[in-house]
């Protein structure tokens, strides 16, 4: 995990709509930069469904919502039309941003350790450091966690 206070590492990359994004893009505003496994799964699909649905009280407060996997620009854009996912969706294809921020790595289900996408999620501060981070993550309550810290933290 990366350490809270730290700047958070800069990207760019594109998403579904093939729209490029990069933190810096970002600065002056709160960013929920969450990572996850696999597109469509079930636990996948309820933290980016409950993040969709707290998504306008989340911009209300100056948050943008970056979510982020291993799958291509094809499988993000078929998942955000199938769950009306209105918010980026960003495609890193060489791991490269996951790496940077400890988000993929040896990973264990059922006994089997592999290497994947870990479920993580950051706040990152509009002066671009890390202000919060989650490195469990129950995706049924997430939104509503990130959301509790951004109140905390006067977003």
């Amino acid at each position: 995990m990366l350490d809270c206070g730290s700047e958070a590492p800069e990207f760019e990359l594109e998403d579904q709509e093939g729209r490029r994004h990069r933190l810096s893009d970002y600065r002056g505003r709160w960013v929920v930069l969450y990572f996850y496994p696999k597109d469509d799964t079930p636990g996948c699909t309820k933290e980016a469904c409950g993040f969709r649905d707290a998504l306008p009280d989340l911009t209300g407060r100056n948050a943008v919502v970056l979510g982020m996997s291993a799958d291509d620009r094809a499988s993000h854009e078929r998942f955000a039309g199938k769950h009306g996912l209105t918010f980026p969706l960003l495609v890193d294809p060489d791991k490269r941003v996951l790496e940077a921020y400890q988000a993929y790595g040896e990973r264990s289900m059922y006994g089997r350790t592999f290497m994947g996408v870990k479920r993580i999620t950051y706040l990152i501060d509009p002066d671009g450091k890390v202000a919060r981070s989650w490195p469990k993550v129950q995706a049924a309550d997430h939104a509503a966690e990130v959301r509790g810290a951004l109140v905390e933290l006067g977003g």
